[in-house]
Formats: structure tokens, C-alpha cells, sequence
């Protein structure tokens, strides 16, 4: 498939206007009025002093781009595949929960959204939809499931069952949140959506999680909120339990949360199929190391094949790029999906994507490349 980005371009210029926000900065701006302070807050905030959020995009300042002329590359090709899994763009839909928080369609329009461009979309088990109901509103569209590894092992072994019977082609198990991180916006609040019941659909739609339950939650959502929130945290989980894991799906497992080397090769070691580098958009571990340079440690410790994926600071395409050329396969994004939610339900998904669509097309273009899946260390100048 072709993008061009300079026709997306051009129809804003000829119709006069953009019907949307352009930019990330933009989309953020319009959504935090949209939203109250704790639906905004718990979006958009980060672990402890969010110096983990801030080096995510200063990862990214870092490195600068080497555009090289006159490269003929009139047709471009931005599509990706990972773990069989394809797109026709360089980025997938991460995993964000409780999506109802930013829109009354919560999930759904992000999912429709991503099935209208074949952009591969990653549930979240923090939803306010089932697993099901993502199911039917994508269709044939790709999408993966992500895992948070709750102490219920019953629990976990149903919402893998029930994502595999619905045509989810990989689980994303989330290992760097097996407790809630120290995140000062939400606590200022006192803004937590599970408490009321917000983002526990994948549970209170689970027959096996039901069964723990003295009450049906449509009779008492709070008991429901409650037992799931007395289950999610889980700091026994080690890596020989991923072996529990592999021998329970045929289905694609990988890791996200990797932010080291040792911990890539042990991920794979133990039977994991693919790495998502991140550090949860900042919002787990204060002080942490940027996502972006997480990935050029993980992708030298694991070699040049093995399926790298990564997330955090995602905000444009010249980023996209950058972490193409610095050993992504492709890039998860994040927030900016949601402020598009916030602002513009599906319409809003929408216009984020091609948006950056149209500017991961035209950089790479105006930098002389062709292809953006071949992009190498070359691309980037040695950061100082």
C-alpha cells in the first residue's frame, strides 16, 4: 500500500482549513479543556516528578536526522510486519486503559478507527469493553491483547482463552506493572477510574473472575472494582512463570516493559516471542531510562532479528523514524491516540493517525529514504 502524504497535505491547504488540531502539542492542548482535571490528569501524568515522561521526548531531541539528496525515492513504502501481524504504517495502537475516561465510547472508537486504516490495534485488559465486544466492532482488522498478570492464575488462563477464540494474534504481557507506580496527579485527585467501576469490563465479562465474586457486579459494581483491584497487584510474578505461560497459548507472547539488555535475553530465553521496550509512557518508574535509548541496549543485546518494538515520546513522525532507524520494528503509540479520543471520538482516532501518517511519509521522503522498515543507525548523527 502507497501513502502519500503530501495529497493528505495538500487537500488541508486547498480546502482553506483543517477540520482538526495539527500536532501533538495541539491535540494535547485542546483535550486537557475537554476533560476534568482527573480524567486529564490520569492520562497525561507520569511517575513521581515525571522526569521519566520529560526523557522520553528529550531522548528524542537527541538525535538528529542525516537527510541525504536526490535519492529518486518517488514511491515510498512505510509498512511493517511483526510476528505475522502486518500494518501499513510503522506503528500500532498501543495499549491504553480505561479509555472511557476520555470518550463514552471508550475502546471502541479507537478500535474502529484502527480497523478503517488496517492499523493493528492493542487492547487493553484495563478496558471498559470486552474482549469480545473489540472482536466484533474490528472484524477482520489486526489486533493483539495485552496481558496485565493479575494473582488469579484462573483469571489470567480465561482472558487468554477468550482472545484467542476472538481472533486477537498475540498476547502483550505487561511486566513493569505488577503494582500501581507513585503518579502525584492522580493522587492530588484521589482520581482512580477503578474504584468506580471504570476499565474492569475484561473481568466483570469473565466467567471465571464472576465466579469470585459473592455478588454479580451488575448488582454491585463496586465489590466487582474492589476484587479486581485486590488481585491486580502481583510482585511475585518471576520469569520462570512465563513458562506457565508459553505452554498455555500457541498464540505469539511478547514482553512489554523491557527496559534492559539482560532482561531482553532472559524475555526470550524463557519463551517470549517479541519485546515491546517502554517504560509505560513514564507513568511506573520516576527517573527512569528513556524508552528510546532502552532500545539501542535491548536491540544489541538481542541481535539484528528479533521482533523490537518500543513505546514512550512518540509524537510525530520524524520520531516514528528515528526509532525505525534506531532498531524498531515498529513504535506503539500512545497518548496522542487518546487526546485524539478526547477531542473528536473515532473522527479524532482518525485524523491523529493519518496525520501522522502524512508526516512519517513526507519526512522520510524529504530525508531520501524509501523504504522505512530498512532505515539503520546511518540515518541518525552520533548524539553528543
Amino acid at each position: 500500500m502507497h501513502f502519500d502524504g503530501s495529497q493528505f497535505q495538500n487537500e488541508i491547504y486547498v480546502t482553506g482549513e483543517s477540520s482538526w488540531p495539527v500536532g501533538a502539542d495541539e491535540w494535547e492542548a485542546l483535550a486537557s479543556e475537554k476533560l476534568e482535571a482527573g480524567p486529564f490528569g490520569y492520562i497525561a501524568g507520569g511517575a513521581g516528578s515525571e522526569a521519566t515522561v520529560r526523557a522520553n521526548r528529550e531522548a528524542f531531541e537527541r538525535r538528529r536526522l542525516r537527510p541525504r539528496m536526490l535519492a529518486g525515492n518517488t514511491v515510498r513504502d512505510l509498512s511493517v510486519e511483526v510476528l505475522g501481524t502486518q500494518s501499513p504504517f510503522p506503528f500500532f495502537l498501543a495499549p491504553v486503559g480505561v479509555l472511557s475516561i476520555a470518550h463514552p465510547d471508550g475502546e471502541l472508537a479507537p478500535a474502529r478507527a484502527a480497523a478503517a486504516l488496517r492499523v493493528p490495534f492493542i487492547l487493553s485488559s484495563a478496558a471498559s469493553h470486552s474482549i469480545e465486544e473489540i472482536a466484533a466492532a474490528m472484524g477482520d482488522a489486526p489486533r493483539w491483547f495485552q496481558l496485565y498478570w493479575v494473582s488469579d492464575r484462573e483469571v489470567v488462563e480465561s482472558l487468554v482463552r477468550r482472545a484467542e477464540a476472538s481472533g486477537y494474534a498475540a498476547i502483550v504481557v505487561t511486566l513493569d506493572t505488577l503494582t500501581l507506580g507513585w503518579r502525584p496527579r492522580d493522587l492530588r485527585n484521589a482520581y482512580l477510574p477503578f474504584r468506580q467501576g471504570e476499565g474492569i469490563a475484561q473481568f466483570t465479562s469473565d466467567p471465571v473472575f464472576r465466579s469470585r465474586l459473592s455478588v454479580p457486579p451488575e448488582d454491585d459494581p463496586l465489590v466487582a472494582a474492589g476484587t479486581m483491584l485486590a488481585m491486580f497487584p502481583n510482585l511475585a510474578l518471576r520469569w520462570e512463570d512465563i513458562a506457565w505461560l508459553r505452554e498455555l497459548t500457541s498464540l505469539p507472547l511478547l514482553a512489554k516493559g523491557v527496559l534492559t539488555g539482560e532482561d531482553a535475553v532472559q524475555a526470550f530465553d524463557a519463551g517470549i516471542d517479541g519485546i515491546v521496550v517502554s517504560n509505560h509512557g513514564g507513568r511506573q518508574v520516576d527517573g527512569a531510562v528513556a524508552s528510546l535509548d532502552a532500545l539501542l541496549e535491548v536491540r544489541a543485546a538481542v541481535g539484528p532479528d528479533a521482533p523490537v518494538l518500543m513505546d514512550g515520546g512518540i509524537r510525530g513522525g520524524a520520531d516514528v523514524l528515528k526509532a525505525l532507524a534506531l532498531g524498531a520494528n515498529a513504535v506503539l503509540v500512545g497518548r496522542p491516540y487518546v487526546y485524539g479520543l478526547a477531542v473528536g471520538g473515532q473522527p479524532g482516532v482518525e485524523a491523529v493517525l493519518q496525520q501522522l501518517a502524512a508526516e512519517t511519509d513526507l519526512t522520510l521522503a524529504l530525508m531520501g529514504g524509501t523504504v522505512a522498515r530498512e532505515l539503520d543507525q546511518a540515518w541518525i548523527a552520533a548524539s553528543s
